[in-house]
């Protein structure tokens, strides 16, 4: 049977999910270190937050990119990443999804987190054909993720790096073993249906 085009592969357990960010040291070493995000992070910014090891990858290029040099796994709760897609809404109109325009527009402004469906991506960062989730999140979708979400944060820079390693050297076996073991997330029914058609 054929994957869903539209379809959260993540790293969860019972009550969390892992979700993947980057950062300047500045901000990924002491979030690391501490389990939440330090004073200097800005809570009234748009952070976007990716359950997709593979994706994060792509985007900061495993580690090497200006202001993305420490990658962090951001294990958060179940009910708070829930309670975003609930209230997310898609960053562009879609016809079909949408009754028009003006109210894709007003539903954007009021909501404090957004959706994006990204191609995933596979160990040599090439897209697949499924779509991957990136939640951007802002307002009090941002204070709740820094404040009550986290459950913990870990720095997995030297992870990326080994990977990376691996796939360069042609050792996709070994790195495919190193990979986040991500499987699809149990949305409630019809929890992703105001986000893709």
């Amino acid at each position: 049977m054929a994957e869903p085009v539209h379809q959260i592969r993540a790293l969860h357990t019972a009550s969390t999910v892992t979700v993947y960010q980057a950062y300047r040291p500045e901000i990924g070493l002491p979030a690391a270190r501490d389990g939440r995000f330090p004073a200097i992070w800005q809570r009234d910014r748009m952070t976007w937050i990716k359950p997709s090891f593979l994706w994060m990858m792509y985007r900061c290029g495993w580690g090497s990119k200006d202001g993305q040099e420490t990658v962090l796994a951001v294990e958060i709760t179940r009910e708070g990443f829930e309670w975003a897609l609930e209230h997310a809404c898609l960053t562009h109109y879609e016809r079909g999804l949408h009754p028009d325009r003006a109210t894709w527009k007003r539903q954007l402004k009021r909501s404090s987190s957004r959706v994006q469906w990204d191609p995933e991506r596979d160990l040599h960062l090439s897209p697949l054909p499924h779509r991957s989730l990136q939640l951007g999140l802002t307002g009090e979708a941002a204070h709740r993720y820094a404040d009550e979400w986290t459950v913990s944060i870990t720095d997995v820079t030297t992870l990326a790096h080994t990977i990376h390693a691996h796939v360069r050297d042609g050792d996709l076996t070994a790195a495919r073993r190193l990979l986040p073991t991500e499987h699809s997330y149990p949305v409630p029914e019809g929890g992703l249906d105001h986000l893709h058609r």
